[in-house]
């Protein structure tokens, strides 16, 4: 065992003395200055309506120096989506394309160097406004701006690298002092509006015509194509389409797709993978039916349900009919009622013991079935959100609120578009 050695303990006194001789020390050092943080706001960005594809959309904006100090150096960023493209080049401003990521589709993206100083309590406007352009796919775009006092960077969410531009620069000039209602007006540092287009998109439907006897499992491939010309971006949270399935009677569904959820044993509302389709893009629903009894003429019909397509002025192929031939000797058509049928063979519709898929049909142009465009996996996704989760028919029918799901947009997931944060 140890034992500490004798000695003497300092008084507190003493030790008083030390620690006021320590704090009038600190007291007596030269106050350090913080530099304030500059406080940029950008103000609300104006709809623009009616635009025509191929024509120029001009966005103007405002910036405000919130701050108390004059802000050297300024970045203006601005993103619009897949539709839209930027008519003017910017000399001082960097182009990239952004991926789809985080539910958002893939967008066009600048980062303009503003190399001229910001005076606090001052409104500035662009020279002229922002050009872009409404391009042939056009129909429902976003463009977003953010104003900063660093440089935001092209972002790690992939796509291409950035270019510089070819232009004059993208200036700003002074618009006059800040009111009360501009500084409320200028809250944020970013702002985003809706441009829409004057444009068309045809939602097609092709169904299937199968082969086989009692017993038998077969495969219809129900097909969801946009023939374009425009791309439809809907509402996050909100499918591109949702599509009502009816099963042909004397069939049962031993699988469906993952983005089919059912209502009833032999109505199902499929889904899409995004709340975007692009043109020429859409889903292929795969449906493994088996075949339990001969039933003449046995015919299942699909057609759109959910959201308004106002967009959609073809309705001939908006429906079409899953036909079973099941040796009874007679068939109904299986052709879409005013959809294709005949324009090759489906990939995912051959049957297994001893059912055929006859249909044909357009292939899907987007996402292939099982698959997701925009990074989530679809089999996690809530029925009612996005595309619904699949099921056989071991699963329990969820009856009535299935339906109100299904009536309310048969959609994969819940997330909000317009008033996303990112570019």
């Amino acid at each position: 065992m140890t034992h500490p050695l004798p000695g003497r303990r300092p008084s507190r006194i003493v030790v008083g003395v030390l620690a006021a001789a320590a704090l009038t020390g600190l007291a007596s050092l030269p106050a350090v200055a913080v530099a304030a943080e500059p406080d940029l706001g950008i103000g609300p960005l104006a709809p623009v309506t009616g635009a025509q594809p191929g024509s120029g959309v001009d966005v103007p904006f405002s910036v405000l120096n919130k701050g108390t100090e004059e802000v050297a150096k300024t970045w203006v960023t601005y993103s619009v989506t897949s539709g839209l493209g930027t008519a003017d080049s910017y000399g001082n401003c960097r182009y990239s394309t952004q991926s789809s990521a985080d539910e958002e589709p893939e967008k066009t993206l600048a980062v303009c160097a503003v190399e001229q100083p910001l005076k606090p309590g001052v409104v500035y406007v662009p020279e002229k406004p922002v050009g872009l352009e409404a391009l042939d796919n056009a129909l429902y775009d976003t463009v977003r701006m953010t104003v900063e006092a660093t440089d935001p960077g092209t972002g790690d969410g992939g796509g291409t690298d950035p270019v510089p531009g070819t232009g004059a620069p993208l200036k700003l000039v002074e618009k006059g002092p800040a009111t009360d209602a501009d500084r409320a007006s200028h809250s944020e540092g970013s702002s985003s509006a809706d441009v829409t287009a004057v444009n068309t998109a045809d939602f097609a439907l092709t169904g299937a015509r199968l082969e086989g006897k009692v017993g038998d499992q077969v495969t219809a491939s129900v097909k969801f194509l946009n023939k374009g010309p425009a791309w439809v971006y809907r509402e996050l949270g909100q499918g591109a389409a949702t599509v009502d399935v009816r099963i042909p009677p004397g069939t049962s569904v031993v699988k469906a797709h993952d983005y089919c959820s059912p209502v009833t044993k032999t109505h199902y509302t499929c889904g899409t993978s995004q709340s975007w389709v692009d043109e020429e893009g859409g889903e292929t629903y795969p449906f493994v039916l088996r075949i339990d009894k001969a039933v003449e003429g046995a015919t299942g019909k699909v057609s759109f349900t959910g959201a308004d397509r106002p967009f959609d002025k073809n309705a001939a192929n908006d429906t079409a009919e899953i036909v079973i031939d099941a040796g009874t000797g007679t068939t109904t058509g299986g052709s879409s009622t005013g959809g294709s049928t005949t324009g090759g063979s489906s990939t995912e519709g051959s049957s297994s013991a001893g059912g055929t898929d006859t249909s044909g049909g357009p292939a899907s142009g987007g996402s292939t079935a099982g698959g997701s465009t925009g990074g989530s996996d679809p089999k996690t996704m809530t029925a009612g959100n996005l595309a619904a989760t699949g099921s056989d028919s071991t699963v329990p029918m969820v009856g009535a609120a299935a339906a109100a799901l299904a009536a309310g947009g048969g959609i994969i997931y819940a997330v909000r578009r317009r008033a996303a944060a990112g570019n």
